[in-house]
């Protein structure tokens, strides 16, 4: 991970407007202090202020950097260098993002750029450095880090990168040297002790890495890296309980870690405490399902406790993920024997043998999967963190169920009104949609009414004043407005039957009306949720592999639902006002809630083009597309999503958008 350090040191031209600079301020303080969302915020007001401001796609792309949105980040940094084509930090940040990309040529060249620019900016080198670190071109690394130490000779980080960059270079005692120069610099800080003490374990030197993790840890009794490590040098010095107690540590922080579960089985197994162990194996096969290791081990388990079809399962399993895998089949031979097996527990010994004979004539550099056929080699033994079967089989955090939830954001309709915008800006400054259709319709109800998509809530409604509002009209005579407030009434309280009654004789007053329809469309798919949820506690969307969208239930069981009559609802106000965008917005919902992914898709694209600050029609496309293997398209809505305001888009840009993931 790259820290983005940021020095706020831009000077605005003298002549710049007052709201400006008040917007620039108002970004820089919440950049500084770490309010990311609210500052993408304020630097979106100065773009639509003055779209030529290029500090200020500057600033938002450092702001999406740090909220995770690389791809957002470097579309601002382009911008800023288009704008301005010798804007140095912009160069230096796109590099940098660039290379969290993985994108390291690229970055490379602008940081190249940079340098010709500024020479004597001496942070270049540094990212520089890492760049060529994580390019794996570690002599240019250390030559970088070398520049810059010679400018900063008491920057911690740089010793520390370039230890690592040494180490990987295979020079040991330079990159003692530099970890002991970073700890002297900066004492009270854990990572040089850990790193050291990684050095230290592998040269055997256990107490000398104790001490260092000992320390790390009275620096910072919540690092986890710390316990993880210690818990294997416990191990190596036959501290059984104590290994077990640092990986329990780690667990209570990282209930999910999954090499830290897969070792702590391993320990488990070994000192008989069986259920646990099988508790861990269970819990890393869920995370990971393809962990070779830990089905040939569950198995060996499995056959400690004569669970042998259980034993038998785990080890076919381990031999379809790796077929070269002479072990597994060795065993699996023994084990059919043991259930009366004896003619395919004969064929097992015999492929087992023949890939051990494929594999003593391979030569000493012939590594990869045939490296399972090695049955001298030892599959029980604790894996550290930059082990091969660490970053192969645990790394990956999206290794999950098959099925994945997602939330879409509501439907779009009518609602009882409940407080002004807070924000007092014009609309083109807050991005509320503007129509002259929509607001003469709101002018002419009884009461307040707003169009919004978020969920009902009767309790935070003025009902007394609602109700005595729609009781006069009705005494004067009523029409369709008063049976719509009627019928907003009732879907708050969530009276579904009667509010549906009450749309429909609207509509039966005033069938020209788009938005009755739109309300009606709502609320009918609202009561397929409503009794979804009654039906199974919850309702979400889920993706199967096939990329079908079904409503799933906490059994585990699926189903479709029919939300022909919503759909016919919108259709209806689409075709009433083609121009109104939320109209297909909601279609794009419930296409998708339907399973027509395609159709959904087309009906948020069409309510973008209508409206392009529709941020929850990006929202939702950005999902269907990311749940249907277009993550390309998807993170790049998602992005606009995050810029118009919705947090929870940089959640799903963590957890799906990071392509080092």
């Amino acid at each position: 991970m790259i820290f983005i350090v940021l020095a706020l040191h831009a000077a605005f031209a003298a002549s710049a407007q007052y709201d400006i600079d008040r917007f620039f301020f108002l970004g820089q303080r919440a950049l500084s202090d770490g309010h990311y969302t609210q500052a993408v915020s304020n630097f979106n007001i100065i773009i639509r202020l003055n779209d030529k401001q290029y500090e200020a796609y500057f600033f938002r792309g450092i702001a999406k950097y740090n909220l995770g949105d690389f791809n957002g980040a470097e579309s601002d940094f382009d911008r800023a260098i288009d704008l301005n084509p010798v804007y140095t930090l912009a160069y230096h940040y796109r590099a940098i993002t660039l290379s969290r990309l993985g994108r390291y040529d690229e970055a490379l060249a602008d940081l190249k750029k940079a340098v010709e620019l500024r020479p004597n900016y001496y942070g270049l080198y540094f990212s520089r450095g890492v760049t060529y670190f994580l390019s794996q071109q570690f002599e240019k690394a250390v030559a970088d880090f070398d520049r810059f130490i010679t400018h900063e000779p008491r920057e911690a980080d740089a010793y520390l990168n370039r230890g690592a960059s040494y180490l990987f270079l295979g020079d040991t005692a330079s990159a003692l040297n530099d970890y002991g120069r970073a700890i002297t610099l900066r004492s009270m800080d854990p990572e040089g002790y850990i790193r050291r003490s990684r050095i230290y374990y592998d040269q055997h030197r256990m107490n000398d890495a104790l001490d260092d993790l000992n320390h790390a840890l009275s620096i910072d009794s919540s690092n986890t890296f710390a316990y993880f490590n210690r818990a294997l040098i416990r191990f190596e010095l036959k501290d059984i309980q104590g290994a077990l107690n640092d990986f329990g540590q780690v667990l209570s922080r990282e209930p999910d870690n999954s090499l830290t579960l897969y070792n702590r089985a391993l320990i488990r197994s070994q000192i008989g405490d069986y259920d646990n162990a099988l508790e861990d194996y269970d819990h890393v096969l869920n995370i990971n399902p393809e962990n070779v290791l830990a089905y040939y081990n569950r198995s060996i388990l499995f056959m400690e406790m004569g669970r042998w079809q259980d034993a038998m399962d785990d080890l076919s399993r381990a031999i379809e993920l790796y077929p070269d895998f002479a072990n597994a089949y060795m065993n699996r031979s023994y084990v059919k024997n043991q259930m009366g097996q004896y003619a395919s527990a004969q064929e097992d010994y015999r492929i087992a043998q023949g890939k051990i004979a494929r594999y003593r004539a391979m030569t000493a550099d012939s590594a990869g999967r045939a490296a399972f056929a090695d049955t001298t080699r030892k599959y029980d033994r604790l894996l550290a963190l930059d082990s091969d079967f660490a970053r192969r089989d645990f790394n990956d955090e999206l290794l999950q169920n098959s099925n994945v939830s997602i939330n879409l954001k509501p439907l779009f309709r009518f609602v009882v009104q409940r407080s002004m915008d807070e924000e007092g800006l014009p609309a083109i400054l807050n991005g509320r949609f503007e129509d002259k259709r929509m607001d003469e319709f709101v002018a002419s109800m009884p009461v307040g009414v707003e169009l919004s998509c978020r969920q009902a809530d009767a309790a935070a409604v003025d009902n007394g004043r609602l109700l005595e509002a729609v009781e006069q009209e009705a005494r004067r005579g009523g029409d369709d407005r008063v049976l719509f407030a009627k019928a907003l009434i009732e879907s708050e309280y969530k009276q579904f039957n009667a509010a549906l009654q009450s749309y429909s004789e609207a509509i039966a007053q005033n069938p020209g009306e788009v938005f009755y329809y739109i309300n009606r469309g709502a609320l009918q798919s609202e009561m397929i949720d409503f009794i979804s949820s009654i039906e199974s506690n919850v309702q979400v969307l889920t993706m199967d592999n096939a990329g079908t969208a079904k409503a799933r239930v906490m059994d585990g069981s699926s189903r479709t639902y029919d939300y022909s009559a919503a759909i016919n609802d919108m259709r209806n106000a689409a075709a009433l006002y083609p121009e109104f965008p939320y109209t297909y917005y909601n279609l794009g919902n419930l296409f998708c809630l339907s399973g027509d992914m395609p159709e959904a898709i087309s009906q948020y694209t069409r309510a973008i083009d209508l409206y392009p600050r529709l941020k929850e029609a990006y929202y939702n496309r950005g999902l269907v597309l990311i749940y249907l293997k277009d993550k390309e398209k998807g993170c790049m809505d998602m992005s606009k999503a995050g810029e118009l305001g919705i947090e929870d888009a940089y959640r799903v840009i963590s957890k799906y958008c990071d392509q080092n993931q």
